[in-house]
C-alpha cells in the first residue's frame, strides 16, 4: 500500500478512541504484549521515559525531548493525538517518521494485525517502538495515550515515570473520583523505577505513596524541587508546573548519568517548539487581531486558560468553540465568560457534539452566540467580526484547534 492507502486503512479498518470513543477501548494488555512479542519486543531495545497524568503530559514529554536533543542524545518522542499529520505521534529529534516506514511496516503486518483485530492505538504504539528500536534512539520518550495501568504505552521499562497530575477526565473510563483515576495513572509505576509526581494533590497523595513503596520505586514530588527560573518559549502560566516537572525529571535522570547540562536544560526548554514541532499549547495564530488557540479541553485544563486570558488585553473577546460529545459540558461550560461572543461549531469527528446541541446548552450558562456549519465557518465568522484591538480564542476540542491551524 502506498501512504494515502496505509492511512486511510488506519483510521477506517478499525476504531480509534479519539474518533469514536469508548468503543475502541481496550481495558487489556494482552493483545499489546502479543503483538510486541511478535516485533521481538522492541520496546527492550531502547532507554525510554514514560509520562501519564490528565494535563500537562504532552507539553512535559515535548520539554523532555527538546532538552535531551540539546544534550546530544538521540531521542525518540510518541505522543497522541495528531492536530495535522499522522505522523506528529512519532518523531526522532523533532524529524516525523517517513511515509515510506510508516506504509511499509504496515504493508508488512497487516495480514497479522487483521487476524488479531489490533486497535488504532495498538498498531501505532507497535510502529513506533518499531521505528526507535530500528533507528536505534538513545532514549524515548513515551507519552500515554489514556490512564496508564492498562494503556498500550504500558509495556515499557522506563528509566524514569512521570506522573504529571490527576484530574477528572475520561471518567467512564478510569473512575469517577481523583483518587481512582490516580490508582489507574500510576499504574505506569514500575519496580524499582524512580517516579515523578508533577503536581501535588492531597486527594491523591497517599494512591501514590502507597503504590511506591510497594513497587519500591524512589518518589519525587516536583512542586517540592528548587527547580530554576528558566523560561520556556511555551507560553501560557501553567506551563510554569510542566517546566518545573521537566526540571526535577532531569535531575533524576543526572542522577542515573544522564550527561545533560544546565545549558541543555536553558536552551531545550527555550526551543521547544523549534526541536519538537509542538503545535497547539497557547499558540498565537495571528496578530491582528490577536488569535490564540489551546488543546484544552478539560474543566482543570480549561481553568488554567481561562485563568490565562484573564491577563490579557482586548477590546472583545470571540470564542470558536467546540467540543466532544463525552465530556462534563456543563462543567466545562460553566468556566467560560459571559461578556464574549461565541461561535459554536463541531469538530469534524464523530465524537463532535452537534453545534446546535452545544449552543442550546451554552445559552443555559448565558453564553450568546450563534452556530456554523463547520469549524472552518466559525472561525472565519470570528476573524471578520473581530476589530484589530479584539482577541479570537480557537478551542474547547483538540479537534477544534486542529481544523485551524
Amino acid at each position: 500500500m502506498n501512504y494515502n492507502k496505509t492511512i486511510t486503512w488506519l483510521f477506517e479498518q478499525l476504531p480509534m478512541y479519539q474518533r469514536v470513543g469508548k468503543t475502541a477501548y481496550k481495558a487489556d494488555l494482552s493483545n499489546t504484549i502479543k503483538l510486541v512479542n511478535y516485533l521481538k519486543n522492541p520496546e527492550k531495545k531502547f532507554k525510554s521515559i514514560h509520562v501519564a497524568g490528565t494535563n500537562g503530559k504532552g507539553s512535559t514529554s515535548h520539554m523532555l525531548a527538546s532538552i535531551l536533543q540539546e544534550a546530544g542524545y538521540k531521542v525518540g518522542l510518541y505522543t497522541s493525538p495528531h492536530l495535522k499529520d499522522f505522523r506528529e505521534r512519532i518523531k526522532i529529534n523533532g524529524e516525523m517518521i517517513p511515509k515510506r516506514t510508516v506504509s511499509s511496516f504496515v504493508t508488512k503486518n497487516q495480514s497479522f494485525f487483521e487476524a488479531h483485530k489490533f486497535s488504532f492505538f495498538e498498531m501505532t504504539v507497535g510502529l513506533a517502538f518499531d521505528y526507535f528500536s530500528k533507528e536505534k534512539v538513545d532514549i524515548a520518550v513515551i507519552e500515554v495515550g489514556m490512564g496508564g495501568r492498562l494503556d498500550s504505552t504500558n509495556v515499557i521499562t522506563p528509566e524514569v515515570s512521570v506522573i504529571t497530575n490527576i484530574g477528572l477526565d475520561h471518567t467512564q473510563f478510569l473512575g469517577d473520583t481523583i483518587a481512582q483515576i490516580a490508582s489507574e495513572k500510576a499504574g505506569i509505576i514500575k519496580k524499582g523505577i524512580p517516579v515523578v509526581i508533577g503536581e501535588f494533590q492531597k486527594e491523591t497523595e497517599d494512591v501514590f505513596r502507597i503504590i511506591s513503596e510497594k513497587k519500591n520505586a524512589p518518589l519525587y514530588w516536583a512542586s517540592d524541587f528548587d527547580a530554576l527560573q528558566i523560561p520556556s518559549d511555551l507560553k501560557g502560566e501553567y506551563q510554569i508546573k510542566n517546566n518545573r516537572t521537566a526540571q526535577m525529571v532531569v535531575d533524576v535522570l543526572q542522577e542515573k548519568g544522564y550527561a545533560i547540562g544546565i545549558q541543555h536544560v536553558a536552551k531545550g526548554l527555550g526551543n521547544v517548539v523549534n526541536n519538537t514541532g509542538l503545535l497547539g499549547r497557547w499558540q498565537l495564530l495571528k496578530e491582528t487581531p490577536k488569535v490564540i488557540c489551546d488543546t484544552a479541553h478539560n474543566k482543570e485544563g480549561l481553568q488554567l486558560v481561562m485563568k490565562q486570558l484573564k491577563k490579557e488585553k482586548y477590546g472583545k473577546l470571540h470564542f470558536v468553540l467546540g467540543v466532544v460529545n463525552d465530556k462534563d459540558i456543563d462543567a466545562v461550560l460553566s468556566l467560560f465568560p459571559k461578556g464574549a461572543l461565541y461561535y459554536f461549531c463541531k469538530p469534524d469527528v464523530p465524537r463532535g457534539l452537534d453545534a446546535l446541541v452545544l449552543q442550546k446548552q451554552a445559552n443555559v450558562f448565558g453564553l450568546k452566540g450563534d452556530k456554523y456549519s463547520s469549524v472552518t465557518k466559525a472561525y472565519k465568522a470570528a476573524l471578520k467580526n473581530a476589530n484589530s484591538d479584539d482577541l479570537v480564542y480557537v478551542g474547547g476540542s483538540t479537534f477544534v484547534v486542529a481544523e485551524v491551524v
